[in-house]
């Protein structure tokens, strides 16, 4: 991602707004930010990250190759204390990482074709058990994920810039999106 100096304050539009039903559908809450530069991604990550609810979520990440997902997953876990190399899990499918007090496991499932993968590598194990699981890719395993608590849609709008939308079909992701 290229990076211009942040200038301007995240411009961010709720459309859950009260007494109006939610954008998308009715039962699923959505807002929408823009950021403008890296910063704005580094703050968004630092705000979800103290978020307590995360602790247990799923959050999946879409976007074309390039708009910024593998860039807020480091964030993310560099807001949650992680320390050491963070590497992107695209050959491995799934790094786990640990902060204090949270197991963290991140997938990127881009080149996951093969659904009895899934059980051979134990994933359904994972999501059975109690972390923050983080999601790169999640259309290409969908049949098998459960539903994410928070979606979070990456656009790249120009070199630096990026829409993003956010997506609480459950519980917990509408808490998480409420307090953001």
């Amino acid at each position: 991602m290229t990076v211009a100096p942040h200038t301007g304050q995240i411009v961010e539009s709720g459309s859950d707004a009260p007494g109006a039903p939610p954008a998308g559908t009715s039962a699923e809450p959505t807002r929408q930010f823009i950021w403008h530069g890296e910063e704005d991604t580094a703050a968004f990550a630092r705000r979800l990250a103290a978020q307590p609810l995360l602790a247990n979520a799923f959050v999946t990440l879409h976007g074309d190759l390039g708009a910024g997902k593998t860039t807020l997953v480091r964030h993310l876990l560099r807001a949650l204390g992680v320390q050491g190399r963070i590497k992107s899990p695209t050959y491995a499918v799934v790094e786990p990482h640990e902060a204090p007090g949270l197991s963290i496991w991140h997938f990127d499932f881009y080149r996951f074709d093969d659904p009895r993968e899934w059980e051979d590598a134990g994933f359904r194990d994972i999501f059975a058990n109690p972390g923050l699981k983080v999601a790169e890719w999640p259309e290409k395993a969908a049949a098998l994920t459960p539903l994410a608590d928070l979606a979070i849609h990456i656009e790249a709008t120009d070199d630096t810039e990026r829409k993003v939308t956010l997506h609480a079909p459950t519980a917990t992701g509408r808490s998480l999106l409420q307090a953001l």
